[in-house]
């Protein structure tokens, strides 16, 4: 196993040692239930000092990643089973904002389910203040150039997570948070292969009308159509991108 390492270099070295191990853990190369070497040898191999390799682990451990077993040393674990909400940003990253498939349905179905009942929640618990902030983001989402698909897509993402924010749930905010490379990664395939954003953006003003009247079952069923409207068009754009990929290759 060490032959898979190779000494770190720069000065967040525990940073590297943690993404280094997540990526060899999440990727399989590193098996469930694999005993890694000791401290000590992995400090050499990395040439790191063992501090930065006992934090690294530790840091491994917390997100769910590995066990430390007295004297038996640090085993990785089924991430699956052991894996903390921490892990989630990890999963993210290793993504690398891609669309490896179920990957890409565990996100689709996760974020449906959630900002389905942000929605209904923002609807019961929403102040003026959301309301203010919400009509400002609509606002400049309609003034936004369409052609501009960064701007269009970090204007989306303010939308979402200030409907988890007028939840009034400490955490919710934090999820949406945490999912942000992803989902951005998603809203601006979006935006760029479709005609769709000004739809999109009378959505998003039903919804702030629904949410400022309190309406939880009116707010619910908007999101509801957004999300399915999104993602039939995310769909069809990835499907088209797959068999244009098959065909490319088939001219090779």
């Amino acid at each position: 196993m060490l032959e898979l390492l190779s000494p770190l270099k720069n000065s967040s070295l525990k940073d590297q040692f943690v993404q280094r191990f997540e990526e060899l853990i999440l990727s399989g190369e590193l098996k469930i239930g694999q005993k890694l070497p000791s401290e000590r040898e992995l400090a050499h191999k990395l040439g790191v000092s063992r501090p930065v390799v006992h934090e690294g682990i530790v840091e491994l451990a917390s997100r769910g990643l590995v066990t430390l077993k007295p004297r038996v040393g640090t085993v990785i674990n089924d991430f699956r089973k052991e894996g903390s909400i921490a892990l989630l940003a990890s999963l993210i990253n290793y993504q690398k904002g891609g669309l490896e498939k179920r990957f890409l349905e565990s996100i689709l179905q996760l974020r449906t389910l959630m900002e389905i009942e942000f929605a209904r929640l923002a609807a019961i618990n929403r102040t003026k203040e959301h309301i203010a902030i919400l009509k400002k983001i609509n606002k400049d989402e309609f003034a936004a150039d369409e052609k501009n698909h960064v701007s269009m897509t970090d204007l989306d993402f303010a939308f979402h997570l200030h409907i988890a924010i007028a939840t009034n749930n400490m955490i919710y905010p934090l999820l949406v948070n945490s999912f942000k490379a992803v989902y951005t990664n998603l809203s601006g395939i979006f935006f760029q292969h479709t005609s769709e954003a000004r739809e999109v953006h009378r959505f998003h003003r039903e919804l702030i009308s629904a949410i400022e009247n309190k309406n939880a079952d009116k707010a619910e069923e908007i999101m509801k159509a957004m999300l399915e409207h999104g993602e039939m068009h995310l769909r069809k754009f990835i499907t088209t991108h797959a068999e244009s990929s098959v065909k490319r290759r088939n001219i090779k």
